[in-house]
């Protein structure tokens, strides 16, 4: 019998060992692929077995605070191409260029655009998104192969360019952009739906598998804190500013105090959020029809720019209800306070700081009689007695030189000194009443609000809650506290000043009778470049309303008035009246006429010929008459004569009136001294190098100090010098 050798038993154990391998390792792939990974691949399978067309959820809506809708979204449809199936169904290059004519005659496209589209080498094209029903059914009626209508929608703003740097808008997939369309897009966005259709490996529809249609999820809509009335009468308001004054921009900010609610917010010119890369403007249409694509965006850009929150601006005047709550509520001045009035501020090296009327000193003057009279040289003493600690301690307080957080794209934080070390004795001096400092619309009327409402420093809110389609509340935003500045007795005492400024002061424009109404007017020469812009101001006034219990804080800023006046009290106070009258109504709260309010109506005056009488013997004539005026940020001699005034003679006004003077100024030759703080040293040595005059810096980093101040005119002797730090 035959005995296998050592040599072939183990030849015999080697096959069976690697057989037995082989085995495990084929059926641990079986079962990799039948176990571990059969999703994907079966995924996979599904994928190249199919094709699919996203079907897009509805964006939710956009209402007011009382439900009217602001921004919808509407039905549309998108013609799409499976260019499998289209050359499937037409053999010959000839009737595919048949086809490309016939679709792009329909829906007005280039037929060589169209050719392309559908004879493209993927599963699905797009030829068309958002297309009229009338050129949908049309295609639905010729009965194209490979080509199908899905039902599609596009965002649509039924009031065109209302509110547009609130809702701001979306694009071509209905992706939010800018305004609360971007900063709550994942509550707007829904969850897609697909199309699905079985496929063969040349892409083509299987006949006998059908399609499967997933519905998308439509979006969650917003309720806004904006009241479209009031929002419209900004608006109009706003509007009638710019054309009346000539103006780069008007921006008007409403604010609910005790909430922080944005009710409303205009700026224009404006754009229309359908079309928002198309200026509203015809002239400017064809303009920019010509720009190259970086120029044209920059351009598209700078329309979208909200002046509200992304612009500053030195404030002015306004600021000085900030320096008096601050004073107030450290206890270093109150309603009995005196302040002197000499025209001047002499006493800081090297500067002379000029009062409005300096040509005509305040003399001995109240707190409200300070404010009534916008009086630098008062602001000047009493933010020294405030102190440079506790005065920026309230300017951080009052949310100066942060963003205040409101939910839209591109909020600035302004510029305040860094810390309380930065503040030099003329710092304090010019931050006072509003110069030196930069901010922005919103920080002020939020400030405002602060100060109105008892105290609170609110957060602004511009969308209240989120809903859902019947309605029910999916989330809330509830009014924000984020500190508390000032005590309610000294809100109650700001009150009764602002209300003083518009009854006895500069906001006696904004006067409605039967209403009591607070405000502070503000006037402040332009900044651009670093410099100060000659003959380029921004006019503003702030507003609370009703003063017992206020509904309203508003803000209304003209920037660059150029027909005449740029004064806040006659430019931008009217803006404001006009709006809060009609408010009132809207809002049915009625009028308390007194007595006091009777005798104003029917004491009315006819405004005097002042022309060509020098500005002493003007004062006095309009005194006489119970008239008050004004030439706040001009330089005058005593021999200056009246060339002008608003209102024209003749006119009809209550006694108490302002009258603007425009007066036969000789404005010295010299440059104005450029605003230097915070650049650094290579930057203020090219701007004075440019301007050919003398000067001495001191010091390394960025200027902190610089003599004379922004603004002063210079003398070819002028020693100009600034300090680095």
């Amino acid at each position: 019998m035959y005995m296998p050798s050592k040599s072939s038993k183990n030849r015999l154990r080697f096959a069976l060992f690697f057989n037995i391998v082989l085995v495990i390792l084929l059926i641990s792939r079986l079962a990799y692929l039948q176990i571990v990974i059969s999703e994907d691949l079966k995924k996979g399978a599904l994928e190249q077995w199919t094709k699919s067309i996203d079907i897009k959820p509805k964006r939710g809506i956009i209402y007011d605070r009382k439900g009217k809708k602001l921004a919808v979204s509407v039905n549309a449809f998108t013609i799409w191409a499976n260019p499998a199936d289209v050359k499937d169904g037409y053999k010959t290059e000839k009737e595919l260029i048949e086809v490309a004519k016939q679709i792009g005659s329909i829906l007005d496209m280039d037929e060589e655009l169209v050719y392309e589209k559908i004879t493209k080498k993927q599963r699905a094209e797009r030829i068309k998104q958002w297309v009229t029903k009338e050129e949908a059914s049309e295609i639905r009626k010729m009965g194209f192969k490979g080509i199908s209508v899905v039902d599609d929608n596009k965002r649509y703003y039924p009031n065109g360019n209302f509110a547009s740097y609130i809702l701001g808008f979306t694009d071509i997939d209905n992706n939010g952009l800018d305004g609360i369309e971007k900063t709550f897009d994942e509550y707007l966005t829904g969850t897609p739906g697909k199309w699905m259709k079985m496929t063969d490996a040349g892409n083509r529809q299987l006949p006998y598998d059908g399609e499967k249609i997933y519905e998308p999820s439509d979006g969650t809509s917003l309720v806004s804190t904006i009241d479209e009335t009031i929002q419209y009468f900004a608006e109009k308001a706003a509007q009638q500013a710019l054309l009346d004054n000539k103006a780069k921009n008007v921006s008007v900010i409403m604010m609910e105090p005790k909430t922080g609610d944005i009710i409303a917010m205009a700026s224009k010119p404006d754009f229309d959020p359908n079309n928002p890369r198309e200026p509203l403007d015809e002239n400017l249409k064809r303009e920019w029809s010509n720009l190259p694509p970086e120029e044209l965006k920059n351009k598209w850009y700078d329309m979208w720019r909200n002046f509200a929150v992304s612009d500053i601006y030195e404030p002015g005047s306004t600021f000085k209800i900030i320096t008096t709550a601050a004073a107030l509520e450290e206890g270093t001045t109150s309603l009995d306070s005196h302040y002197y009035c000499n025209g001047f501020i002499r006493d800081i090296k090297g500067v002379v700081l000029k009062c409005v009327r300096y040509y005509n000193p305040h003399g001995d003057q109240t707190l409200s009689e300070s404010l009534n009279n916008s009086c630098n040289v008062a602001f000047v003493n009493i933010a020294r007695q405030l102190g440079k600690e506790n005065f920026y301690k309230y300017i951080k307080a009052f949310g100066f030189g942060e963003k205040t957080n409101i939910d839209l794209l591109g909020e600035q934080p302004g510029i305040i000194p860094g810390n309380i070390d930065m503040i030099k004795e003329v710092n304090l001096a010019t931050m006072s009443y509003g110069h030196g400092i930069a901010i922005t619309p919103m920080q002020l009327v939020t400030a405002l609000s602060a100060i109105s409402n008892g105290g609170n420093l609110m957060e602004p809110r511009l969308v209240k809650e989120v809903i859902d389609e019947e309605g029910n509340v999916v989330k809330s935003f509830p009014p924000q506290i984020k500190r508390q500045v000032i005590s309610k007795q000294t809100s109650d005492t700001m009150l009764k000043l602002m209300e003083s400024v518009v009854v006895d002061g500069s906001g006696s424009r904004a006067i409605i009778p039967g209403y009591r109404i607070g405000g502070k007017t503000g006037t402040a020469e332009k900044i651009q470049d670093g410099r100060y812009a000659k003959g380029k101001y921004i006019a503003s006034f702030v507003a609370v309303a009703p003063i017992e219990d206020p509904k309203i804080a508003m803000l209304v800023v003209v920037d660059e008035p150029s027909a005449g006046t740029y004064y806040g009290s006659s430019v931008a106070a009217p803006v404001a009246r006009n709006i809060l009258e009609e408010t009132f109504n809207y809002l049915e709260i009625p009028p308390e006429i007194t007595d006091e309010d009777r005798e104003k109506m029917t004491d009315i005056v006819q405004v005097p010929d002042l022309r060509n009488k020098n500005i002493g013997e003007a004062g006095r004539i309009l005194t006489d008459l119970g008239l008050k005026y004004t030439t706040e940020y001009l330089e005058y001699t005593d021999g200056s004569k009246v060339i002008g005034q608003f209102p024209s003679a003749g006119v009809e006004v209550q006694k108490g009136s302002i009258i603007d003077l425009y007066l036969d100024v000789k404005i010295m030759d010299g440059p104005k001294m450029p605003y230097l703080i915070g650049k650094n040293r290579e930057e203020v040595i090219e701007i004075l190098d440019n301007m050919n005059i003398q000067y001495t810096l001191e010091g390394q980093g960025n200027a902190e100090v610089q003599n004379p101040l922004p603004g002063e005119r210079l003398d070819y002797d002028t020693k100009v010098i600034v300090e680095f730090k």
